[in-house]
């Protein structure tokens, strides 16, 4: 992700304008008001309906001025800022807008640094702000000192500190629209105690940005590079297209579908990708990736033209990069410059929004099949059922396995649910074997792999989007690093649906020492607490399946609960997630078994 080129702290002596241009979109008040005061004024022009945040000395003044705001901005008390970030996430891939959270300075404003990195990663547009020490104490190591500065820096889209109430207004106006413009990311405002408490010189006056000098996030695509781009596709005898998160970003799910329909192309998604296209179309082949379906990895390295829309060819997607896809001419669609070639050198360059890029393309592009091209795809696939797929939807007795658990969970939702998983084993089977069939379903910690995301993430989901039914899908290991949210999850009262697969190890570790360190375990069993127990001391219900027979009555409990509940199911101990391309192989050399 380009960062922001004024990425810095101001300069204290640096004049301030006070008399913005009048536009349309401008408001004022009648008031002056203190900086504090200013953030929340700030904040409700922006739109901002929800904030998740944690209190403490250096932000208390906001946190003051928030008491009067309680009617207008409604706060969600997390147990640790880290599940702030992830609820943030959460709520702003479900409710389309940025998501906001306030930290206090020192361990509040560090503690929120692996949701910033997962963000950034993943380009969720978030708004965190933090309290800091007093003006006059920056440097000099007072109690909760922490040059937050120094640390946002590279995982932040743009970071600023705020020593002068009346730079707010300005700041936070920037800070969303670098949020939510181009490719979307993380922001923070790291905002001093004096400039909280002090009173602005003028009445509270704020103007949304709608542009920024210096900064110009790509938008339209080149007409010369569209033109190239669909003779390619034109062209092309074995195309392929790869979907990524970005499709999702930029709401072009229907034009990609009518590109797709048009040009007869068959479709793979990549991780973040899943979801933006229907899994029960004609078209669609599966996921790509380490663990993704079998016939998309083999038949990337046999594409004559390679169409990648909004994704930026991870290294979990290209597997060894000296032999991926050299055969391939690749149209290469971001919206961020600096992922066209950084990788993968693409023959076509398109630097745009998805939805633009496709609706310029879809008039260019002719109208075809590739029927037996698509025959290949599905030859590979009957391939995978037998080795693999079949096995992990057969369950006896006590040996329940995680693709059974996820099969029966999509085909009881009618694959609607938004499905938020967590990172590991469990991770990958509700990828596999969800069947999305309705767009923005799924949420997960992809480039950062984040243990711990899924459930403050399905808390942020559920807000942002109060009328989905929402599922967390976490492994024993990720529950127990926000396992304290169940506090959040409870004191809300919102029906946030919790499912535990519980296999007693950390799976995907134990994997890998299994396959290529001769089976030496070393440090991933675990001896879990009861689960439901707790779950029920935070005042949630819930009870454990461990018999394959129970667990059709049990999911539909689970998903009956008119209240948050949590199942966990007790599965296979040491079952494998396969199809698997090893670490430093190429993505024609995945394994089955």
């Amino acid at each position: 992700m380009a960062l922001i080129t004024d990425q810095k702290k101001p300069k204290l002596s640096q004049p301030v304008s006070k008399k913005a241009p009048q536009h349309s979109n401008e408001t004022r008040t009648e008031r002056v008001v203190n900086g504090s005061e200013a953030v929340i004024l700030s904040l409700l022009e922006e739109g901002v309906d929800t904030i998740f945040g944690y209190p403490g000395g250096a932000i208390m003044p906001i946190y003051d001025a928030l008491y009067d705001y309680r009617d207008q901005l409604h706060h969600i008390l997390v147990r640790h800022e880290q599940g702030a970030t992830h609820a943030a996430e959460g709520y702003a891939q479900m409710a389309k807008k940025p998501g906001v959270c306030f930290a206090t300075s020192g361990p509040g404003a560090t503690n929120l640094v692996t949701g910033i990195a997962d963000a950034m990663l993943d380009s969720v547009p978030i708004v965190c702000i933090t309290g800091q020490v007093h003006e006059k104490l920056l440097g000099t190591d007072a109690f909760q000192e922490t040059d937050v500065m120094s640390l946002a820096m590279p995982i932040t889209k743009w970071c600023y500190q705020v020593a002068d109430q009346d730079e707010i207004p300005l700041i936070i106006a920037k800070a969303f629209y670098i949020a939510r413009s181009g490719r979307p990311g993380p922001v923070l405002v790291d905002i001093t105690k004096c400039a909280q408490q002090s009173m602005m010189s003028e009445p509270f006056r704020y103007q949304k940005r709608e542009q920024i000098k210096g900064y110009k996030p790509a938008c339209k695509p080149r007409e010369k590079d569209i033109i190239k781009a669909a003779s390619l596709i034109n062209q092309a005898k074995k195309p392929f297209l790869f979907v990524g998160h970005g499709v999702l970003l930029s709401n072009a799910q229907q034009e990609l579908l009518e590109f797709v329909e048009k040009t007869g192309i068959p479709v793979a998604s990549t991780l973040l990708g899943l979801s933006a296209f229907p899994t029960d179309h004609p078209l669609y082949v599966g996921m790509l990736g380490m663990h993704g379906n079998y016939a998309p990895n083999i038949k990337t390295n046999e594409a004559d033209v390679i169409i990648a829309i909004g994704m930026r060819f991870d290294d979990r997607v290209t597997g060894n990069l000296d032999r991926y896809a050299k055969q391939a001419r690749i149209v290469h669609v971001d919206v961020d410059h600096a992922e066209i070639g950084k990788n993968v050198h693409p023959e076509v360059g398109i630097i745009a929004d998805a939805r633009e890029a496709l609706l310029a393309l879809i008039p260019q592009v002719l109208q075809k099949t590739h029927d037996d091209w698509k025959k290949e795809f599905d030859l590979l696939y009957d391939q995978e059922y037998e080795k693999v797929i079949q096995k992990d939807f057969t369950s006896i007795g006590e040996q329940i396995k995680m693709g059974t658990v996820i099969k029966m969970l999509s085909d009881k939702t009618d694959g609607k649910a938004v499905i938020v998983a967590d990172v590991g084993q469990h991770q990958m089977s509700a990828a596999r074997y969800t069947r999305f069939q309705e767009t923005d379903s799924w949420l997960t910690s992809g480039g950062l792999g984040t243990m711990g995301y899924a459930l403050p993430a399905a808390l942020g989901a559920k807000v942002g989007a109060p009328n989905r039914n929402v599922v967390a899908v976490i492994g024993d290991g990720c529950f127990q690093m926000t396992i304290q949210e169940l506090g959040t999850i409870a004191q809300t009262g919102l029906p946030v649906k919790i499912i535990v697969l519980n296999n007693n190890f950390l799976g995907m570790v134990r994997q890998w020492q299994q396959l290529f360190h001769e089976k030496r375990y070393s440090f991933v069993a675990l001896e879990n607490p009861d689960f439901i127990t707790i779950a029920k001391g935070f005042g949630i219900k819930g009870h454990t399946c461990d018999t394959f027979e129970t667990l059709s009555e049990s999911l539909d409990t689970l998903l009956n609960a008119e209240e948050s509940y949590l199942l966990e199911v007790k599965v296979e101990k040491e079952a494998n997630v396969f199809p698997m391309v090893p670490s430093g192989m190429g993505v024609d050399q995945i394994r089955l078994e």
